[in-house]
């Protein structure tokens, strides 16, 4: 059985609960610890319940929830932020429209704050969490590298390092290397054997890092197995790591813009 929808599940309700907790924490510290009659707990705190599962939906849809993408990362964080905006000002209008009552604007920056800082020191805490099961006994993403490059060792480097969810568990390379295993993962020949390679470890992602002339083959091997195929810009040349995917009036591209003197 799959680990990850158990995981992303949980994920989801510690989200939840935590954002109940922010405003619920934002509540005591503007008023006190005491439950205020001049401002009511009890619409407060359904305002907030009806709010979280709101705020998770504007999260989950601007891919805060990507298990690929670090947590660390900058747009993840910004991402965290604009859906905690949103969800204050759908809170705010709730509340308003619910019990036609107005309340304090230093609580809604309170709960702002506290909100996003909880839920940012808890996803990257569930980060690790999440990444460790996910690399824990049989690996959920067993990922094939095509490729024996120094690139290829630094890839590998870097996805154990931050434990990836992709984990590298077996190299083929079409000219043949005389390594027989790099950073740990076994190279077991050319590419003569994707078929095997790709039955015999489950392959769920292989990662394309050089023979440009085979993209093809392994591209419609991943198709026909519903494996997810990545292409590294090197293998098209690109090595100053300044290209970006972008959409073209509906079509992806991948963008290369000139660096400003």
């Amino acid at each position: 059985m799959s680990r990850l929808p158990i995981l992303l599940t949980l994920w989801i309700l510690t989200d939840a609960i935590l954002f109940v907790g922010g405003f619920v924490l934002a509540y005591f510290l503007r008023v006190g610890w005491i439950l205020s009659s001049d401002f009511p707990f009890d619409p407060f705190l359904k305002s907030v319940l009806v709010t979280a599962p709101l705020w998770v939906a504007v999260l989950a849809t601007s891919k805060g929830y990507a298990i690929m993408r670090n947590q660390r990362s900058v747009q993840i964080t910004l991402r965290i932020i604009y859906s905690t905006v949103i969800a204050v000002a759908l809170f705010t209008l709730i509340y308003y429209f619910w019990f036609t009552a107005f309340f304090s604007r230093l609580l809604l920056v309170y709960a702002f704050l506290l909100t996003t800082v909880i839920i940012l020191v808890w996803h990257n805490l569930y980060q690790v969490i999440l990444r460790t099961i996910l690399r824990t006994g049989s690996p959920q993403f067993p990922t094939l590298i095509v490729g024996a490059t120094r690139e290829v060792e630094e890839l590998i480097n870097t996805l154990n390092a931050n434990k990836s969810p992709l984990t590298p568990v077996a190299i083929l390379d079409g000219q043949g290397s005389k390594k027989s295993e790099i950073q740990g993962v076994p190279v077991l020949g050319k590419l003569n054997k994707l078929e095997e390679t790709l039955n015999s470890h489950s392959i769920t992602h292989l990662i394309q890092a050089s023979d440009l002339e085979q993209n093809l083959n392994l591209l419609s091997a991943c198709r026909n197995r519903s494996i997810t195929y990545i292409l590294l810009p090197s293998v098209l040349g690109m090595v100053q790591r300044d290209e970006h995917t972008e959409m073209l009036e509906g079509w992806p591209v991948t963008i290369v813009r000139p660096k400003k003197s």
